[in-house]
């Protein structure tokens, strides 16, 4: 079973406040607590602090987390993803984070998985004994696609698409297999790797903001607006129309992108996949950035908006060095519709597009590389097998 994990960290800055080093205190299991409702669907099995410690820092405390946390699955159904909340200071910038187990995690009845929570956090004041820290159950997502918990990460839309991504991966390979068997399946999964290993890379860092941003001065020139070019799926249920972004060096800030929804149903999400194409012509997914908060979009049938309006994107290189930004292309990632159901774009649309050179892989994609490149062929033709 998978092992893999996901963490998102929010707002971690602590190691840049104070730069004082004054003590390192190892964390024992008391120093946790595991909040687990009485009706959850998973149990803790055990605990593992690992090299967890505490440091003071100033008049702050940095826990430097490295956890292992087993559970078991104590439902009758199998589960697909998991998503903790990790609290040290709810209302410390830096005080809080998350840790996502997404599919292809397929947890049977009875059966135990494995969460490594590797993060970081602040917490103001000294440590003075009792619990620092809090881990919180935010959600489950079940193969049925039924979900479990408080959601205050969103993660019931984050699972729901990771899982949507999985299925859509994992039934292409599924197809290879049928059509052309094992050599068909092996062939494609070379092309796949190749593909992978040659996607060029860019390092995006992403900020909303509501006051001007600053390029970087090595390429920095004159700003000016650039309009989007926009990639458009037959069955996207949001309609990108027009946009724009004021462009400086390497960055682009205050884009401003209408979309308009085609559908008789009413949308709560849409994340807006950018490529942007540098001077030499090469072309790179900078990131998939959400339209608007979790709580902020609501876009009636027949309806337009203009989102993204406060965001800012900065691009570097592998070795931090500015790309300058010469053209960008914008496609709607995905869309959460009010009743909870998840659209992302299926394979032969990224296909058509040529969108699979730049886009990354599903977590299904890269865990069927990844076993493929560590069993070989046999353990990916059973792995496809079991469901």
């Amino acid at each position: 079973m998978r092992s893999k994990w996901i963490s998102r960290i929010f707002g971690i800055g602590a190691t840049a406040l104070v730069t004082l080093y004054a003590q390192e205190t190892p964390l024992d299991q008391s120093s946790i607590k595991i909040n687990l409702p009485s009706d959850a669907p998973i149990a803790l099995v055990s605990a593992n602090m690992g090299g967890s410690n505490a440091q003071s820092r100033g008049s702050a405390t940095v826990l430097d987390l490295h956890m292992s946390l087993t559970f078991q699955n104590t439902t009758g159904n199998t589960i697909r993803g998991v998503t903790l909340l990790v609290v040290a200071q709810e209302v410390t910038p830096g005080g809080k984070g998350g840790v996502t187990l997404p599919a292809p995690l397929n947890v049977e009845p009875g059966q135990s998985f494995t969460m490594a929570v590797e993060t970081q956090l602040m917490r103001p004041g000294r440590t003075n004994g009792g619990p620092l820290v809090q881990v919180d159950l935010d959600g489950v997502l079940f193969k049925d696609l039924h979900f479990y918990g408080k959601n205050r990460l969103d993660s019931k839309r984050a699972l729901t698409a990771y899982e949507m991504e999985a299925q859509r991966d994992r039934q292409y390979y599924k197809q290879v297999l049928a059509e052309k068997g094992p050599g068909g399946l092996q062939q494609e999964m070379l092309v796949t790797i190749a593909r992978e290993v040659s996607r060029p890379r860019i390092n995006v860092a992403v900020r909303r903001h509501s006051g001007p941003a600053v390029s970087s001065a090595a390429v920095s020139g004159s700003e000016h607006l650039a309009q989007f070019a926009f990639l458009n799926f037959p069955d996207a249920p949001v309609e990108p129309i027009r946009g724009s972004a004021q462009i400086s060096g390497n960055e682009a800030r205050t884009p401003d992108i209408e979309i308009r929804n085609k559908t008789h149903n009413p949308i709560r999400y849409a994340e807006i996949g950018w490529i942007v194409r540098d001077p030499r012509g090469a072309e790179y997914l900078a990131a998939s950035v959400p339209a608007s908060g979790p709580s902020e979009l609501y876009l009636p049938p027949g309806r337009s908006a203009r989102v993204l309006q406060d965001s800012s994107l900065r691009f570097t290189g592998k070795s931090g060095e500015p790309v300058p930004i010469s053209g960008m292309t914008a496609f709607v990632s995905q869309v959460e519709f009010e009743n909870g159901k998840i659209w992302v774009p299926d394979r032969k649309s990224l296909q058509n597009l040529q969108l699979l050179r730049v886009l990354a892989p599903s977590t299904q994609e890269q865990w069927l590389m990844d076993l493929y490149k560590t069993k070989g062929l046999k353990a990916l033709v059973e792995e496809l097998n079991k469901f």
